[in-house]
């Protein structure tokens, strides 16, 4: 089994990683709307959110429904949001990227379920500054039950990397509410650095702090430069008002865990270049 898997063109294994990803994209549009009403995502079917009409399994097909019916209701032709099909393609993308390098294994399916949580986790963080605990502690687990069964590093490395990403996170939260005297950082991005730690390891923590933090900095200056006039966000339905004109951390996070599962190779040259030099 595993040599025919092995012998098959590339071409088919593009296509299967762009479909297979392209369908779990579309499951993550139910995940990201569902989840912080806390709705179930499984029932009922997925319906128009205007008119309410249930979508058709081929108006559903991911991208191609969209564009087909030129991003509009079949039956009330209420504009919908291009972020369906964005969400779906960026899945997509991910799912390539991912089996581009590590091929049709098991790690392949392990990082594509963490790269999975990881997007819902964004545009749920970007519409609600929340992350729902119903996605990091199942990934905490879920990490290190995957280092026990593809045991690249040992196993208490990744225990240890969800401890030490909980840990570092929630001093810097806790220090910050003693400073401002108010939240500065939520437990979620707490819970979510401690679910990156447990699937990448100890020696992901720096790097993913670093980036995500130099990487918030940049597009949050850019960010507020942009929308400096425009008026505060309403108040969630808890009650928590978002500040005017910032971004949650969240997003930064995962996009920081995404670059390093890609380019942990280069990061790790880099740096060990920055700290012996080199030609």
């Amino acid at each position: 089994m595993e040599r025919m898997l092995t012998e098959m063109p590339p071409w088919f294994w593009t296509f299967v990683a762009l479909s297979f990803g392209g369908v779990w994209g579309s499951f993550l549009n139910v995940v990201i709307f569902r989840v912080p009403r806390e709705k179930s995502v499984v029932s009922p079917p997925s319906s128009c959110p205007s008119c309410g009409a249930r979508i058709a399994w081929y108006d559903n097909v991911p991208v191609l429904a969209w564009l087909w019916l030129r991003g509009k209701c079949r039956k009330c032709k209420a504009a919908i949001s291009p972020r369906y099909p964005m969400i779906e393609l960026i899945t997509a993308f991910v799912s390539w990227a991912l089996m581009h390098r590590f091929g049709p294994t098991g790690a392949y399916v392990l990082y594509f379920v963490f790269a999975c949580a990881l997007i819902a986790i964004t545009f749920i963080d970007l519409d609600t500054w929340l992350i729902p605990d119903v996605i990091t502690y199942p990934g905490i687990a879920l990490g290190i039950i995957g280092a026990v069964a593809l045991p690249e590093q040992p196993v208490v490395d990744h225990l240890l990397g969800a401890a030490i990403g909980g840990g570092v996170l929630a001093i810097v939260a806790v220090g910050a509410k003693w400073a401002l005297k108010k939240d500065g950082m939520g437990f979620g991005d707490v819970k979510l650095l401690a679910m990156i730690g447990a699937f990448l390891g100890t020696r992901s923590l720096v790097f993913v702090v670093m980036l995500s933090s130099i990487q918030g900095v940049v597009l949050g200056i850019i960010w507020l430069t942009v929308n400096r006039n425009k008026p505060p966000p309403p108040p969630q339905a808890d009650g928590f008002v978002p500040p005017a004109g910032a971004i949650p951390f969240g997003p930064f996070l995962s996009l920081a865990a995404l670059e390093y599962l890609f380019f942990s190779d280069t990061l790790h040259a880099l740096l060990g270049h920055a700290r012996f030099g080199g030609d």
